[in-house]
Parts: C-alpha cells; sequence; structure tokens
C-alpha cells in the first residue's frame, strides 16, 4: 500500500522513529527528519538517497527552533499532512530511584519531554488550522495508562522512573485535549503506546517481563508500524483522541 503523505517524523533518529521513517519512505511517503543529532544526519540521508527525505535540525525545547521546522518543512512540501512525535530527551540524571531524584534533573526532564510534547503541539496545530487539515500522532507508553508491574525489574540494576510514567500519562491527557479542542477544524490527535521495545535489557528483565505477555514479550520497533501506517492513513480518518496499545497483551 502506497502512503502519498508529507511527513514530519519528530525525533526521527531514535530507535521507534528511525524505523518509522524507514516504513514511510517504502511506502510512499514524504518524509522531514526533524532531529538534533546532525551526526547522524548524513549517514541516514545517504542511505535513502533515492527517497524523497530530508533533514532539518530540531531542539525541540527552542521555540524558534520549531518554529524553523515549520516554516522550512512548508516551503519543502507546501502542505504538511501528518507530524509524528517521537522526540524523547533525557536529562543526565534520568533513571535515578524515586528516593534520589534532584530537583534540577526532574524540571529538566518534565519541561523538555512534556512541556516541549505540549509546546510542539501549540505550534503545529496553529498550522494545521491556518492549513485547513492535519494530522498529529504522539508516542506515549503501557506506563502511562497504567502503573508499572514492578516485578519485572527483580533482580536487575533497572528500575522505572516515575518521572516517565508521569509524562507518558500527560502525553496521552494531551492528545485527548487537543482531539476535542480541535474536533470542528478537521484535525486529528491520536497517540500510540507501546510496551517494553528490545533494547540491551538484562536477560532476567526480559524473562520476568516475558511473563505477563502473550508470546513474544519486549517488542521490536518494526512492532509499532502497523497502528503508525493506520494513523497516517485514511483508513483512520475517523479516529480522533484514541490511545492505540502495543503491549503483547
Amino acid at each position: 500500500m502506497k502512503y502519498k503523505k508529507n511527513i514530519i517524523v519528530v525525533g526521527g533518529f531514535g530507535k521507534i522513529g528511525l524505523t518509522f521513517v524507514k516504513y514511510l519512505l517504502e511506502n510512499g511517503a514524504s518524509v522531514i527528519v526533524a532531529d538534533s543529532d546532525k551526526k547522524k544526519a548524513a549517514t541516514v540521508i545517504k542511505n535513502y538517497n533515492d527517497k524523497p527525505v530530508s533533514f532539518i535540525e530540531c531542539d525541540i525545547s527552542n521555540d524558534r527552533s520549531i518554529d524553523r521546522l515549520i516554516s522550512q518543512s512548508k516551503k519543502y512540501f507546501n502542505n504538511i499532512d501528518a507530524v509524528i512525535y517521537c522526540a524523547y530527551p533525557k536529562s543526565k540524571g534520568w533513571g535515578r530511584k524515586f528516593e534520589l531524584i534532584k530537583r534540577n534533573h526532574l524540571n529538566e526532564d518534565l519541561n523538555k519531554q512534556l512541556g516541549s510534547s505540549i509546546i510542539f503541539s501549540q505550534k503545529i496545530m496553529l498550522f494545521f488550522k491556518n492549513q485547513g487539515y492535519g494530522n498529529l500522532i504522539h508516542l506515549s507508553s503501557i506506563q502511562g495508562s497504567s502503573s508499572p508491574k514492578f516485578n519485572h525489574y527483580e533482580g536487575t540494576n533497572m528500575i522505572s522512573p516515575i518521572e516517565y510514567s508521569a509524562m507518558k500519562a500527560g502525553i496521552i491527557s494531551l492528545t485527548k485535549y487537543l482531539a476535542k479542542l480541535y474536533k470542528k477544524d478537521n484535525i486529528r490527535v491520536n497517540c500510540i503506546s507501546p510496551g517494553g521495545i528490545i533494547d540491551s535489557q538484562p536477560v532476567k528483565f526480559k524473562n520476568n517481563y516475558k511473563k505477563d505477555c502473550g508470546s513474544k514479550g519486549l517488542l521490536d520497533a518494526d512492532d509499532l508500524v502497523g497502528a503508525m501506517l493506520y494513523l497516517i492513513s485514511d483508513d483512520s480518518k475517523y479516529m480522533n483522541g484514541q490511545n492505540i496499545i502495543i503491549d503483547d497483551g
């Protein structure tokens, strides 16, 4: 199936973002990858030099940088059909135990992750409203809709940061809020909430996690692609304000 859409992927060099970019290009979309990591840009763009893909540097914690991304994307595309927001910035204090959280790191994480999601959404929704239509897709997590299963972390050095749960819950609330606020403006807002994604987790965690799943356990980023392609397609044109959970049960 081909999706002749003009799409911005924010945080497009992350594990999920880059996977989305790959499948969007393979399915006929034109893509702008927005990310703060210029070092990855040359390599990634070179890998897809036969595809309609461009890179625009963007710091999502900087308002002018977001404005520049939107204005440059408009010049490049003319119309922006959809934006997929995958940005996931973290402070140096990210991932501490609840008892060891420092206010400065907490403030930075809340501001860069949830705060920047809100400000970016504000700016792109104004663009979509002036354009006459739009489609915004956020990335949340199962941790945003339910509390962590702390037994998964037993026997490991891993934790589930409380700020992660708070921010991902905020993304779901943001999605529903915007969907209602702009429902008369031909703009859709939905989000995808994945379960755990395979990375460098210890075997103990992987085994603990899989016990509560259906068959696979931790997911690959590729496992989210079906939901993403559905949300950017016209097949989902009446889906709005929804949180799609993909977590192997």
